[in-house]
C-alpha cells in the first residue's frame, strides 16, 4: 500500500538549505532548543505550501489561515506577511528551486525557561523553521484505499478541529491505525457519526453528477477543498457542504482526495468496498484538469 504523501525520491533533497530564525543553513546544522515550546509540548502552528513555477501558490489563503490559528492560540508572530514570504522566497532561493517543491512552515511559541506548559514561561518570541524540499506526489493510478477509523474529529470545545497545530497526535493515531489496516489513508467521522475528512487530505464524493464533501464544521480549514469548491461553482458541477453517511461513500460513483501537496487523487476503495468501478471518474478527471489548470493560472 502507499500513503497519500508517498512522493518520488530526489537526492536534491539531502543536500537543502533550511531556514531557522533567519538564518538559512544546511540541513544537518538545522537544530532547534529541546526547551523549545514546539519540542516540549507541541505548542505552535504550521502551514504548506507549493512552489510553482517559480511562485507560492494561494499564498495569501495559507498566510490568513496561519493568522487565523495564531489569534486562536495567542500567538504573536512577530513578522509581517510580506516578511514571511519574503524568508519563503529567500529560502527557495538559496537553494535555486522553481518547480515541484513542497514547503513546510512551523512556527512554535518558542524557548521555555522551564519544561512546563503555561505560555508565561516562554522566554522569548517565536521560533520560525522553514523547509522546502522537492517533492512530487507519486502517481496513483490504481487509487488510494481508505480504511474508515476509530478515532473521530472533534469538537471544537475539546480541541477546534479547524486548528492547524503542531500537536497532530489523533491524526497521527488515525493513521497508524489505517497502516495496520493495509490502507493508505484514514478516513475519521465526525461525533455524530458523518463522514468528515481524511487524517491529512480534506474528502469528496461524486453522486449523480453532484460533488459532496462534509458540512465543514469538523474538519481544517483546507486551501485546496476551497479551490476544489470554487472549481465546482465556476464550473456549472452542482456542489454540496453537507452532512452524509458512510453508506452513501460507499455507494458514490467516484470518490477523491484533495490536498495540497499530492492535489486532487482518487479513492477506488473504502473498507474493502469499489468506489465506482475503482477507476479515476470523469468528475474526478475534470476536477483534476480543472486544478492544474488554476495552479499555472495562480502564478502566471
Amino acid at each position: 500500500m502507499e500513503s497519500t504523501h508517498d512522493y518520488l525520491e530526489d537526492p536534491r533533497n539531502e543536500n537543502i538549505k533550511v531556514y531557522v530564525n533567519g538564518e538559512i543553513v544546511p540541513r544537518l546544522e538545522a537544530k532547534i532548543s529541546v526547551f523549545d515550546s514546539g519540542f516540549l509540548l507541541g505548542d505552535g502552528i504550521w502551514e504548506t505550501f507549493r512552489l510553482h513555477k517559480g511562485r507560492l501558490t494561494f499564498a495569501r489563503a495559507h498566510l490568513e489561515r496561519l493568522r487565523e490559528n495564531a489569534k486562536a492560540l495567542d500567538m504573536h508572530l512577530s513578522m509581517s506577511d510580506d516578511e514571511i514570504l519574503e524568508a519563503i522566497y529567500q529560502t527557495t532561493r538559496a537553494n535555486g528551486m522553481e518547480s515541484g517543491v513542497h514547503i513546510r512552515l512551523i512556527c512554535s511559541r518558542g524557548l521555555k525557561t522551564t519544561p512546563f506548559q503555561d505560555p508565561r514561561f516562554s522566554a522569548s518570541g517565536p521560533t520560525w523553521v522553514i523547509i522546502p524540499e522537492y517533492k512530487l506526489a507519486t502517481d496513483s493510478q490504481p487509487g488510494l484505499h481508505l480504511y474508515t477509523v476509530y478515532v473521530r474529529r472533534g469538537r471544537p470545545d475539546v480541541q477546534d478541529p479547524k486548528l492547524h497545530p503542531l500537536s497532530k497526535l489523533n491524526c497521527i493515531l488515525s493513521c497508524i491505525q489505517a497502516a495496520k489496516a493495509g490502507a493508505d489513508e484514514a478516513l475519521m467521522l465526525d461525533p455524530h457519526g458523518f463522514v468528515a475528512a481524511c487524517n491529512s487530505t480534506s474528502f469528496f464524493i461524486v453522486r449523480r453528477g453532484e460533488v459532496w464533501t462534509s458540512s465543514g464544521k469538523y474538519c481544517l480549514h483546507g486551501i485546496t477543498r476551497g479551490v476544489t469548491i470554487e472549481l465546482c461553482r465556476a464550473n456549472g458541477i452542482p456542489v454540496f457542504e453537507k452532512d452524509f453517511s458512510l453508506m452513501e461513500a460507499y455507494s458514490a460513483e467516484e470518490a477523491f482526495v484533495a490536498g495540497t501537496f499530492g492535489g486532487l487523487r482518487h479513492v477506488a476503495e473504502i473498507d474493502g468496498r469499489t468506489i465506482g468501478d475503482g477507476r479515476l471518474g470523469a468528475v474526478t478527471r475534470q476536477l483534476r484538469a480543472l486544478y492544474l489548470k488554476r495552479l499555472d493560472d495562480e502564478v502566471a
